[in-house]
């Protein structure tokens, strides 16, 4: 007999040590989860449960398990103290949730949630479980509580006249161009997309969740698309007349226009889930299932290709592009967040694990930071969670504890989680923290600079001493306010062990380029007003 509260550690281990042992002590890493499943690609279990952790992990597709206690089944409908009902709260934010009242239960409930929570289309799971539940005990038997769900069936495989269909307009196709989304990374599929692409001459257009996917110094890679991305990827998807989207969901932050996306493009559509199928954007052919068992399905069936004049001419946009000119600026006394970043990435040699919260140093992270390696940029997309970073490059230290992490922050966001300074310093965590500080909620001032006449409501901020802040946590602070100061100051905080706060005091109104606003078309970009015109050899 074991008690549950044991069951629920043996249960989430794998695999199960013998149920005959005296005394079972079974460690479940306790790292903020979503983070966990980042990094490590693997199911990751949480005892806490925030609402934007879990929103996060369902719209970016991460497998985690929540567990969350519940009161003692019989007061359940009661209104007892600290009764909430939590699945029915979760539902729409989870793939799945359990309510869990009999110990009995609890190993079954684990066993499936993980499975359910890996399977098909990744996303967390949660599970309620009463306090008489928790308290109880019953017969533990690892086996059977294999998982059997009928009618769960999370594999899907494409027809084979689906893959007729979609050779024929990889051959027919001039101007085609992939869109490389998370899918990439979470089937392990980066060597079979860069095997296709070459194979095809295909140019590879990365999402923010993708980057890392396909290497960054590849020639075929173009950078990252959608409303702050690259201007000649944001084109070459207009011109194109075949998109390829691998793992990728065609969110509005991609599209821009629904009604004038790629209007030159046919679409292929390869996704392990079939909701996001034709949701969006209409496709000429879906492949519905795992992207790397697709690509291996039709790569004996792609002949080898050249499109030299479409590369010409991707070529000569990025020549006529200006989106990163302002790294090329002579040191005018400003320090700009395109400079802190950028060298960063050099100087770690584009090693670390670059965790960021959310705004536009998310978005200049993506443009100056070139990722080569999958999973080496942790970030929140489809929510956009703000203070995520702080906490989540705890998690990811935890998870991966010889790498080199870095946090990108907002001086806004930040102080959304900066009590987690706390935690780096009581766990002597050793990890960097790069506040890009420009005394603004900076994307939002963005917005009201260019939409709103300059109307600065609720966004200019009145900042604590960062540098302060961090030694008061017993950690090590920063201050830097030139360019100069910027290598410095990273080689200073690489040298040292433990946790290190750099407040990079930056230029207040820089704003993100290009920018395509909210519904308009892909192609109507906002440029950065410069004289300054980037060649492709830079870019």
């Amino acid at each position: 007999m074991l008690n549950a509260f044991l069951l629920l550690q043996v249960a989430a281990a794998a695999p199960p040590p013998p149920a005959t042992h005296d005394a079972l002590s079974y460690d479940i890493t306790l790292v903020p989860a979503d983070t966990g499943t980042h990094i490590l690609g693997e199911v990751q279990t949480t005892w806490r449960l925030r609402s934007a952790g879990a929103v996060t992990a369902m719209l970016d597709s991460s497998p985690i398990v929540c567990i969350t206690g519940q009161v003692g089944s019989k007061l359940i409908g009661s209104d007892a103290f600290q009764e909430t009902d939590i699945t029915g709260v979760t539902l729409p934010i989870t793939k799945h949730n359990y309510l869990v009242t009999r110990a009995d239960d609890v190993a079954p409930t684990i066993r499936e949630a993980f499975h359910v929570a890996a399977s098909g289309r990744p996303g967390p799971v949660l599970i309620d479980i009463t306090k008489d539940a928790q308290q109880s005990s019953a017969e533990f038997d690892w086996d059977a509580a294999e998982p059997k769900m009928r009618g769960y069936r999370p594999d899907h495989r494409p027809a084979a006249a689906e893959y007729q269909k979609a050779i024929s307009l990889i051959k027919e196709a001039k101007r085609p161009v992939i869109l490389a989304g998370r899918g990439i990374i979470q089937s392990q599929a980066g060597q079979q997309v860069v095997a296709f692409a070459e194979r095809t001459q295909t140019p590879i257009a990365m999402t923010l969740l993708g980057l890392g996917g396909v290497a960054a110094s590849h020639e075929l890679n173009l950078g990252m698309m959608g409303m702050h991305g690259e201007a000649w990827v944001n084109t070459a998807i207009q011109e194109a007349d075949l998109l390829l989207a691998f793992g990728m969901r065609f969110d509005d932050r991609v599209t821009g226009n629904l009604k004038t996306y790629a209007p030159h493009a046919k679409k292929i559509h390869v996704d392990i889930d079939p909701a996001e199928i034709n949701k969006n954007v209409r496709v000429d052919v879906a492949l519905v299932g795992d992207l790397r068992e697709v690509l291996v399905e039709m790569a004996p069936h792609v002949p080898a290709t050249e499109h030299v004049d479409w590369l010409a001419r991707i070529n000569e946009l990025k020549g006529d592009s200006a989106v990163r000119d302002i790294q090329n600026l002579p040191d005018n006394g400003h320090l700009y967040a395109a400079h802190v970043i950028n060298d960063i990435w050099r100087e770690t040699d584009g090693n670390a694990i670059v965790v960021t919260d959310v705004g536009q140093h998310q978005m200049w992270e993506a443009q100056y930071y070139k990722h080569n390696t999958p999973r080496s940029l942790i970030t929140s997309g489809g929510l956009g969670t703000m203070g995520f970073a702080l906490p989540a490059a705890i998690g990811a230290k935890i998870a991966k504890p010889d790498a080199e992490v870095w946090v990108v922050v907002g001086d806004g966001g930040f102080q959304m989680t900066m009590c987690e300074l706390a935690t780096v310093m009581q766990e002597n965590i050793d990890i960097n923290v790069a506040i890009i500080n420009n005394g603004f909620l900076g994307m939002v001032r963005q917005w009201q600079e260019f939409f709103y006449e300059k109307r600065y409501a609720a966004t200019p901020l009145v900042n604590p001493n960062f540098t302060k802040l961090a030694e008061a946590f017993g950690l090590t602070g920063i201050t830097v306010t030139k360019r100069g100061e910027v290598v410095p100051a990273v080689r200073t905080a690489r040298n040292h062990k433990g946790g290190v706060v750099i407040d990079f005091q930056v230029e207040q109104e820089d704003s993100v380029y290009p920018m395509v606003p909210a519904g308009a078309d892909l192609h109507a970009m906002i440029r950065r007003p410069s004289p300054i015109v980037e060649t492709a050899a830079d870019a």
